[in-house]
């Protein structure tokens, strides 16, 4: 699809690169930090499902984010952090969803910014600037 406005296409281009780079870094301490698995497992197996999906969180949180930020496939990268931070608010964070912090912010604010970042990047694709464009 060719896009008209440089603009825009610098635009996703920003937005690919601050929803990937930022999520990354919560994947790359993920790695580092291994036994974080564990409290992630914990939480899935007290709503009922199987530890073992608690490896999700890499392809959410590592590969998800490079797709973003390369470009490749971005719409689906897009939607795989949807879905990621579906859990992450539903396992971990739903009680913040009427909290304010000490400094007036939404409680969910940073898991918001990130699902509905990846929502974008799922309905309007990596753009012209991409490996792969979508």
């Amino acid at each position: 699809m060719y896009e008209s406005s440089f603009g825009t296409a610098f635009g996703k281009l920003i937005l690919r690169l601050t929803v990937g780079g930022l999520i990354l870094l919560h994947g790359v301490h993920k790695v580092l930090h291994p036994e974080s698995l564990n409290f992630i497992s914990s939480n899935l197996e007290a709503a009922g499902l199987p530890g073992m999906l608690a490896y999700g969180v890499y392809v959410g949180e590592i590969v998800a984010p490079l797709m973003i930020i390369l470009g490749v496939m971005s719409r689906i990268g897009g939607l795989l952090v949807v879905v990621n931070m579906i859990f992450a608010v539903a396992l971990v964070h739903s009680g913040d969803l009427m909290v304010l912090t000490q400094h007036g912010g939404w409680g969910l604010e940073l898991q918001a910014f990130y699902l509905f970042g990846g929502l974008a990047i799922f309905s309007m694709g990596s753009g012209r600037f991409a490996l792969s464009r979508d």
